[in-house]
């Protein structure tokens, strides 16, 4: 039977009123969506559009959603986005800062609700409190969460000497963020800890990368915060367990949908509390600048205890004692 140990951080939420206009009686609204993986992976959409619908956008009733997912064709993200905005939607939904820099510059009037890892460092937005342009969303925090979970991976992972990481080179790339990778190995090599880095282009070469984490002599992996290394989880997550290689991930689900650990917000919360009422807000005709980016405040680190390669039992043992350790302090 599959037990789960997890650790929640819990801050304050910012909550608002759903003001502003109601949806109009006879009207069709259109959703246009440009995510990275398809519609039915891991319930978010669902439960997304589910709030959505409890607030009176019913999908085929009096909401249309048009849905392209381009997280196995990254090159054609900027395709995608046109074909969105040609069609007229009323605002497009976006998940990481390749598809919303794609949207905004396919659209300079359509709001735009993104996802993304830092809607202010990236450049999406020049403000938190009231956004520019037509782009505001979740600021989800995943690429500052990739050092926190490097460092659970190094107190867990029993005489750990090698460690690897695998990192979407074009996210990477975009949002400038080598300083942050040089950084994660900085603090592993003052561990004593060598860690490489395997940059990923696309999903072909995300095998091989792990393949050569492992021969590299790698005993776990980070697979740091990604579009395009979340849409391909269930490969990693199958490899890295077949090369018994205890791999943690930027989301809780990805533990629960069988990956080793997972450490970050929940994503279906972050999307169903934060992000659908965002949605609401625009389709009732409030402003862009009058809807601020929001942020994740709660985190938890969740466990897979299904696996029972023996490699993997000691992990097991030592992270659980640091469960309790930080659940003490």
């Amino acid at each position: 039977m599959r037990r789960r140990a997890f650790i929640a951080l819990v801050g304050a939420g910012v909550t608002w009123p759903f003001a502003g206009m109601a949806q109009e009686p006879g009207r069709t609204y259109r959703l246009g969506f440009l995510y990275a993986a398809p519609r039915d992976v891991n319930g978010v959409v669902a439960a997304f559009l589910d709030e959505v619908g409890r607030q009176g956008f019913i999908e085929g009733k009096n909401l249309a959603v048009d849905y392209r997912a381009f997280g196995s064709h990254p090159e054609r993200v900027s395709e995608y986005a046109a074909g969105l905005a040609k069609a007229g939607v009323d605002v497009i939904a976006t998940v990481g800062p390749a598809a919303a820099r794609a949207a905004q510059q396919a659209t300079k009037t359509i709001p735009i609700l993104a996802v993304s890892d830092d809607m202010l460092g990236e450049g999406l937005v020049n403000s938190m409190a009231r956004p520019n342009g037509n782009t505001t969303g979740l600021s989800m925090l995943a690429t500052e969460l990739d050092g926190k979970r490097q460092e659970i991976l190094i107190e867990a992972v029993p005489g750990i000497r090698r460690m690897a990481a695998l990192a979407d080179s074009n996210m990477h790339t975009e949002t400038k963020t080598a300083a942050k990778l040089d950084a994660l190995q900085a603090v592993a090599r003052a561990r004593g800890i060598e860690l490489s880095l395997h940059q990923i282009t696309t999903s072909e070469g995300i095998a091989a990368a792990i393949d050569m984490s492992k021969s590299s002599g790698a005993t776990a992996i980070n697979v740091l915060a990604s579009p395009l290394l979340w849409a391909n989880r269930r490969l990693i997550m199958d490899r890295a367990e077949a090369l018994r290689l205890p791999a943690i991930y930027e989301w809780p689900e990805m533990a629960e949908e069988g990956g080793f650990a997972g450490y970050g917000p929940r994503l279906i919360d972050c999307f169903r509390d934060l992000h659908a009422r965002q949605l609401v807000q625009l389709l009732r005709g409030i402003k862009v600048a009058d809807i601020p980016v929001q942020v994740p405040t709660k985190f938890e680190l969740v466990i897979n205890q299904r696996i029972d390669k023996p490699i993997l039992q000691q992990t097991h043992r030592d992270i659980n004692k640091l469960i309790a350790k930080r659940r003490r302090r």
